[in-house]
C-alpha cells in the first residue's frame, strides 16, 4: 500500500471479528503450569549500582554479537517521596534516563552508556525502554519504544515514543532524528511494542488502560506517518482492536517484551496488575497471522517473592521489558523489581508452549 496516496491508506487494519480473549482466574487442565526460574536471587543489576542514579529498572533486553545489550531506566539520585501533595505524583524530582549495561551471560553486567538522557527540551523522562529487531521493506531495523513522559506543567498525557537504533564497534546509538511519538492525541497511551507479523505486516502492541490492544500497518514508514485520521479510526473501534481485557481480579494489563515467535505463535509475556496492586509476568500465545490470542496461561510465570521484589520504590512489583530466545531452548526474560532494580529469569520454551496450546 502506497502511504501517502489517499486517506484510505490511513484506516487501520481490519480483520473478521475475533473473540477478544478474557483473562480467566479457573486453573488449566495443564496440570503443572510452567513457571520463570531467576537466573539468580540477587538482582542482576541493583540500584545505585551507576554513579549518579539511584534505581535502574524496568529492563528490555537484545542480544547483539553474542552480547546481551540491556536497555533500563535508571532514575537520577535525589528524587524524593511526595509526602505533602495528596493525589499527586508519587514522588518529587523523578526523572529517568535509558542506562545499557552489557554482558556475556545475562548474569553478570557491567554499565557501558547513558544511551538517553532526558531534557525538557527533548523529552521530560524516558521510562520504561523496550528493544526490538523489525523487518520491514526488506531491511531488519532495530527500535527502541518507550513511554514518553511529558512534563507534569503540561497537563499532557503519557504516550508511547519511539526511536531507531544503530550498532557500530560494541555499542548502539540513537538516531536523534527518527523520532516519534505514536497512537491518538491526547490519550493516555504507554507499553508498546513493535513486532512482525506472518505476512511481513507490522504490528504495533500498546495500552489504552486497561487492556491491551494491537494496531497494524503496512510497515515502518506507515507506522511513523500514521495520522489522527488512522489513529481516530483505530479508537473509534477500539473493542475490535483489543486483545486482551484485564479480568475482574485485575486492574490492568501491559505488554512487557516484544513477542518471542516460535513454529506455533507469538509467545507474548506481559505484566498484570492486581486489584491489590500487586504486578506479576503472565504468559500467553498469539496467532502469527493477526495477533490475536490462542491462548492465556490462567496463572502467572513469576510473581514476586524474594524481598528486593517485594520491597522497594513500588512494592509488589516483577515487570517485564524483555524475552530473548536462547540455544539451550530457553527464553531469557529481564524484569524490573519493585522499581528498584533488575531481576532476570528463564523458562523452558516447549513446556510453555505445551501448556499454552493444550488451553487452546
Amino acid at each position: 500500500m502506497n502511504i501517502s496516496a489517499d486517506v484510505a491508506a490511513q484506516r487501520p487494519f481490519v480483520s473478521p471479528r475475533p473473540h477478544v480473549r478474557r483473562q480467566k482466574s479457573v486453573r488449566a487442565p495443564w496440570r503443572s503450569l510452567p513457571k520463570a526460574r531467576r537466573v539468580k536471587n540477587e538482582p542482576i543489576i541493583a540500584a545505585e549500582s551507576v554513579e549518579g542514579y539511584s534505581a535502574v529498572f524496568n529492563p528490555g533486553v537484545i542480544v547483539q554479537d553474542g552480547t546481551y545489550h540491556l536497555f533500563a531506566r535508571g532514575i537520577r539520585s535525589g528524587y524524593r517521596r511526595n509526602e505533602v501533595e495528596v493525589g499527586g505524583a508519587r514522588f518529587l524530582d523523578y526523572v529517568s534516563d535509558v542506562l545499557v549495561f552489557v554482558s556475556t551471560d545475562g548474569v553478570d553486567y557491567q554499565f557501558q552508556q547513558v544511551l538517553a538522557r532526558s531534557s525538557d527540551d527533548w523529552i521530560h523522562a524516558v521510562e520504561d525502554p523496550r528493544v526490538q529487531r523489525v523487518r520491514s521493506a526488506g531491511v531488519d531495523h532495530l527500535l527502541m519504544t518507550y513511554t514518553n513522559l511529558p512534563h507534569p506543567s503540561t497537563g499532557g498525557p503519557w504516550r508511547v515514543g519511539a526511536h531507531r537504533l544503530t550498532f557500530a564497534g560494541d555499542r548502539f546509538e540513537l538516531d536523534h532524528s527518527s523520532g516519534c511519538v505514536f497512537g491518538p492525541d491526547g490519550v493516555h497511551d504507554k507499553d508498546g511494542v513493535v513486532f512482525n507479523l506472518r505476512d511481513g505486516k507490522v504490528a504495533l502492541m500498546h495500552r489504552v488502560h486497561p487492556n491491551i490492544q494491537v494496531a497494524v500497518f503496512d510497515d515502518l514508514e506507515h507506522l511513523w506517518s500514521a495520522d489522527a485520521v488512522y489513529w481516530q479510526a483505530h479508537m473509534n473501534d477500539l473493542d475490535h482492536h483489543t486483545i486482551i481485557v484485564a479480568s475482574s481480579r485485575v486492574s490492568g494489563v501491559g505488554a512487557g517484551a516484544p513477542p518471542v515467535a516460535t513454529d506455533d505463535g507469538l509467545l507474548l509475556f506481559y505484566h498484570e496488575r492486581s486489584t491489590t496492586g500487586i504486578y506479576t509476568m503472565n504468559a500467553a500465545l498469539l496467532d502469527h497471522d493477526t495477533a490475536r490470542v490462542i491462548s492465556v496461561l490462567p496463572e502467572p510465570v513469576l510473581v514476586p517473592e524474594l524481598p528486593w521484589e517485594l520491597e522497594g520504590d513500588v512494592d509488589d512489583v516483577v515487570f517485564v521489558g524483555g524475552a530473548v530466545a536462547r540455544a539451550d531452548g530457553t527464553i531469557y526474560l529481564t524484569y524490573g523489581a519493585a522499581d528498584r532494580s533488575v531481576g532476570a529469569a528463564v523458562i523452558d520454551t516447549d513446556e510453555l508452549l505445551a501448556a499454552l496450546l493444550a488451553l487452546r
